[in-house]
């Protein structure tokens, strides 16, 4: 499994509940340009939405997401890098999903984009947003962490 992006700030930003997995759905030069390892996930973020076609069934999208062209000067004239891209997901996992996302505080957060037996996934959480003291507490914490492991290697 190869990992393409992370969202680092995620985890301090946020309390990871619950995550899941999700495919993309893609154009073809957008996975070039997401295997070469050109995903930018900072800033971007999960939403429902109703959709207009089906029954009223809400779908998934990413939201914010930038996937700069492969080659920029082959690339359409009216490809947009930071498009909201839908994320492939079963009916009761979305279901799933609005209960969860119904109750205050709650986001849902791209953790990491990665591939998994040939095929782009997102993986990403639940979350409830952190206060500034938790955000505080959490340095501490792997502050701490850190000098325990420099006085373990001194010994």
């Amino acid at each position: 499994m190869k990992i393409f992006a992370k969202n680092k700030k995620a985890y301090f930003n946020y309390e990871i509940l619950e995550t899941f997995e999700a495919g993309i759905s893609l154009i073809g030069q957008e996975v070039k340009s997401i295997k070469s390892g050109r995903i930018n996930l900072n800033g971007s973020y999960v939403v429902l939405r109703q959709s207009e076609n089906k029954k009223g069934s809400p779908e998934v999208f990413l939201v914010g997401t930038t996937v700069p062209p492969y080659q920029p000067k082959n690339a359409p004239s009216d490809y947009n890098p930071e498009r909201s891209r839908k994320l492939l997901l079963n009916r009761s996992e979305i279901k799933h999903l609005i209960g969860k996302t119904k109750q205050k505080g709650m986001s849902l957060v791209p953790l990491r984009a990665y591939a998994k037996r040939g095929k782009i996934k997102i993986e990403f959480g639940i979350g409830k947003g952190k206060k500034k003291a938790d955000k505080r507490e959490s340095i501490k914490k792997r502050e701490v962490e850190k000098e325990m492991r420099r006085a373990m290697k001194s010994i």
